[in-house]
């Protein structure tokens, strides 16, 4: 065996191995557990980042530490290949968004390859490929016939330079991200999926989702948003119609001072055609984000319509404005206020000094101070007659009921979701099966003619889509009657493409159908992985995409991921330097040359060119703008690919921020060069005697004690806990033993030979490379992936004595050795009778002793 570690000789020979033996080609036998292990299949936008990079490997241990206890393991990987940014990067390069996008994934499959992930290629999808996303327009088709898919009106944020619909978060500061011109609202027809018909289904579902984090459910029911409420009608003063408005505090209407309708209700547009003032706040609005979000935190402003609303309960006389807080995409486009009792209708009354009515009061009694802002909590009523004296749930039947018997008003469940737009006017996606036809109206491309295919040959030059002017596209006739029509130009958002692709995985050779029996066999995703920002929208979209393949008969599950592990972001530190003018040029951590404390803390930063001082800025989430990414290719290349996993795995628990440091890098190499010189130099003894557990001395016992300590832990730690960086630390803390115990007798190196193979067993997941080689030096010739993990013998775990922490209120103060059998009323009088603890519990009241076998004894004094 070479005494030399050299990973970069190594590594590409392993994975030759692992290729040429189809290691991780997967097929289903039903006489096997099955696991299904999935991370969010990454955009091909050119190269791996960090948080890639970690997100992998965590996927790629449990997938690795599966196998090894038996199962059998899918773990596919893909590409989401349809987006904006191919768009972008082909008008900058003037080349094809096909063409940007097969170049990218070949070199990030390069990539992934080179990290040694255990994946099954043979499954490998691209959702820019017509054998994928033909069978998504075919399930589109079905949504259509049954009315889940619909076409309406909808208001968005178009860009009028670029020709095109932005998302909110394209909109920067009332301007289009890229051409920089005024974004208006327009409304223009969109393509929808019913998402609310499953809005029951979709919250009640979540409490089965007991693997997933507390928190994502949280945000999922949050964003879902269901509330039970009133609908109610205000009729208009000397008008026929009326606002309809839905609140779920219809206890509070008595203190509704005015009405509010969004700029571009039908009522603010009636009155603007008259009034110049409001006209030209109507068109102020339309240059403002579509989104709720960027809604709540703008300027509250607005305009009174000189219309007045009844109070259908005092009949009191309330004015209408239109304001720039309520849009016409949510509920009604019309509420009523209430700013004793709701805190943005309370800044609003005071910016325009509207009247602020308290009608609900403290249930204790207390006094009702509106001064500083409003009381939003239920209580009890007054000013608002028969209903004074109320609690506010009292006064919520009560006054619904009214409202019903007189016909102006009826409860009603409402949903903060609201059906999910699917369409977008780009070209770079995969094409709505739609044909337009004057006679037929809207008809579904039939399946024989599916995929309508996205000519992939095109150049995108900007200003609009080139699909909404390729005649060769475009022309077409309609599949009802056969007369001249017009192909959809629209495409779909891509997140329908992330939909489902996690149930493709199962049959991505299935040419027939959109799922086999397969998905029935693979089905659910055992464990899902993926960063937090998509808690919701991504998650909740493939849960209704598995619910409506099940309604389509193609599923037999409800729900498509049984575990969720939401691994943290990687950030870095930051570096600069002044460059005037309130500037900052930022530079790459590769660039700096970093002086440590003892802890890790930087002392110092100097720009390693020039040797001159650098500032630190903050600890951020990696970037090009502050320009503190880290390469993991050159990181591979400097350190190979296991220190890079082990690094990942060990720095912090996978939920939580893990902070790049090189040095802590490098600690990592040196781990792995010292377990390769551990496995040398005992192979380079000789042949090793067989263990024999009954002839081992004390030392040889304790060693053999940790060992199987270790394989208990850890196995717990990967397979339950995802407690990756504790693994680590308890295998790293066996090998200091096993460097400690010189011991060359037959049974000495007979157990350092089963601790050498027990740690090599233990990390095969995490560095797979370096196990590998390790696994045959140690004696093996089947490849450590198809060794079983490690079980804990429990005899080795017997104990004849154990050492207790003795705890005082609390805080250590002695420890004391016994017989592992020793009763617990010999465990307190030993406790008590420490010298050390005698000196905190001498002339103290003892109130009781705990003692937790095989840990601790806790003292509770007075």
């Amino acid at each position: 065996m070479d005494e030399r570690y050299q990973p970069d000789e190594l590594e590409p020979r392993v994975q030759r191995y692992w290729d040429d033996t189809r290691a991780f080609e997967v097929t289903e036998d039903p006489a096997r557990e099955k696991f299904y292990c999935l991370s969010m299949f990454p955009y091909p936008s050119g190269r791996l980042h960090m948080g890639h990079v970690r997100n992998y490997t965590i996927g790629d241990v449990i997938s690795r530490y599966q196998r090894m206890c038996g199962r059998n393991v899918l773990q596919p990987m893909g590409w989401d290949a349809f987006g904006l940014p191919a768009e972008n990067a082909a008008i900058q390069n003037r080349v094809p968004p096909a063409r940007w996008t097969y170049d990218n994934i070949a070199y990030m499959r390069g990539q992934l390859r080179r990290l040694g992930f255990a994946y099954a290629w043979e499954r490998e999808l691209a959702t820019c490929r017509p054998e994928y996303y033909r069978w998504e327009q075919w399930l589109f088709t079905r949504l259509f016939r049954t009315g889940l898919a619909y076409k309406k009106l909808a208001e968005v944020n178009w860009d009028p330079v670029d020709q095109t619909v932005l998302a909110n978060e394209q909109v920067i500061d009332g301007r289009g991200w890229r051409s920089g011109a005024p974004v208006e609202r327009r409304e223009i027809p969109q393509w929808f999926l019913k998402i609310t018909d499953y809005a029951d289904e979709l919250l009640g579902d979540l409490d089965e989702l007991t693997g997933w984090p507390d928190s994502v459910r949280t945000m999922q029911r949050n964003w879902i948003g269901r509330s039970d409420g009133v609908e109610v009608d205000f009729a208009l003063d000397g008008r026929d119609d009326a606002l309809r408005v839905y609140t779920t505090r219809p206890d509070t209407i008595c203190g509704a001072t005015f009405m509010a309708v969004a700029a571009n209700h039908p009522l603010a547009l009636e009155v603007a055609r008259h009034d110049a003032r409001v006209a030209s706040f109507v068109e102020e609005c339309r240059h403002g984000s579509t989104s709720a979000v960027a809604v709540e935190t703008t300027e509250k402003r607005g305009l009174p319509l000189g219309v007045e609303a009844i109070n259908p309960l005092n009949g009191a006389r309330i004015p209408v404005w239109t304001a720039n807080f309520v849009l016409m995409s949510y509920g009604t486009g019309a509420i009523m206020s209430v700013p004793a009792h709701d805190e943005r209708d309370f800044e609003f009354a005071r910016k325009y000094d509207l009247p602020i009515r308290p009608v609900i009061f403290p249930a204790d009694g207390g006094d009702l101070d509106i001064g500083q802002g409003a009381h939003s909590e239920p209580g009890v009523l007054g000013n608002s007659g028969e209903y004074d004296g109320m609690t506010s749930a009292q006064a919520f039947d009560a006054i619904a009921a009214h409202l019903e018997r007189r016909g102006l008003g009826r409860r009603t469940v409402n949903y903060r979701l609201r059906d999910w737009l699917v369409s977008r006017q780009r070209y770079w996606g995969c094409p709505v099966p739609i044909v337009h036809c004057d006679s037929c109206g809207s008809v579904p491309v039939p399946d024989e003619q599916l995929p309508v295919l996205l000519p992939e040959d095109l150049v995108v030059k900007g200003g609009g889509s080139p699909l909404a002017q390729l005649e060769s596209f475009i022309a077409t006739t309609c599949p009802a009657c056969g007369a001249p029509a017009r192909r959809e130009t629209d495409t779909f958002d891509t997140f329908m493409e992330s939909s489902w692709y996690f149930a493709r995985f199962a049959c991505p050779d299935q040419n027939a159908a959109m799922l086999d029996a397969r998905a029935d066999y693979w089905l659910p995703v055992d464990q899902y992985i993926g960063g937090i920002e998509h808690a919701i929208l991504h998650l909740l979209y493939a849960r209704l995409f598995q619910k409506l393949m099940r309604d389509a008969g193609l599923s037999k599950v409800s729900e498509p991921f049984t575990k969720l592990l939401t691994q943290g972001m990687v950030v870095a530190q930051t570096y600069y330097r002044d460059a005037g003018d309130g500037r900052r040029t930022w530079f790459a951590p590769a660039e700096v040359d970093v002086e440590r404390d003892d802890k890790g803390g930087i002392v110092s930063a100097r720009l390693a060119s020039d040797g001159g001082a650098l500032g630190l800025g903050g600890v951020e989430k990696m970037s090009k703008s502050k320009n503190n990414g880290v390469d993991p290719q050159a990181m591979i290349e400097r350190f190979g690919a296991d220190t890079v996993r082990l690094y990942m795995m060990f720095t912090s628990p996978p939920d939580q921020m893990l902070e790049w440091n090189d040095a802590a890098v490098e600690g990592a190499a040196r781990f792995l060069r010292r377990l390769w010189r551990a496995v040398a130099a005992h192979v380079g003894k000789g042949p090793v005697p067989a263990l024999d557990p009954d002839a081992l001395d004390a030392a040889q016992r304790a060693l053999r004690r940790q060992v199987h300590e270790a394989i208990a832990t850890v196995g717990d730690d990967i397979g339950r806990r995802w407690a990756f960086n504790h693994a680590i630390a308890v295998v790293m803390e066996l090998l200091n033993t096993v460097l400690r115990h010189e011991d060359d007798s037959g049974a000495g190196r007979a157990v350092t030979h089963e601790a050498l193979g027990s740690v090599v067993l233990m990390l095969a997941p995490i560095v797979p490379h370096i196990t590998h080689a390790l696994w045959h030096a140690l004696g093996h010739t089947a490849p450590v992936i198809d060794a079983p993990w490690p079980r804990a013998d429990a005899a080795a775990l017997a104990r004849e004595v154990v050492t207790l922490v003795v705890q005082v209120n609390g805080r250590k103060r002695a420890t004391i050795t016994l017989a592992a059998d020793a009763a617990e009323t010999a465990i307190r009088e030993r406790a008590l009778a420490d010298e050390n603890v005698r000196r905190y519990t001498d002339g103290a009241s003892v109130r009781k002793v705990v003692v937790v076998p095989g840990r601790l004894v806790n003292v509770v004094v007075a």
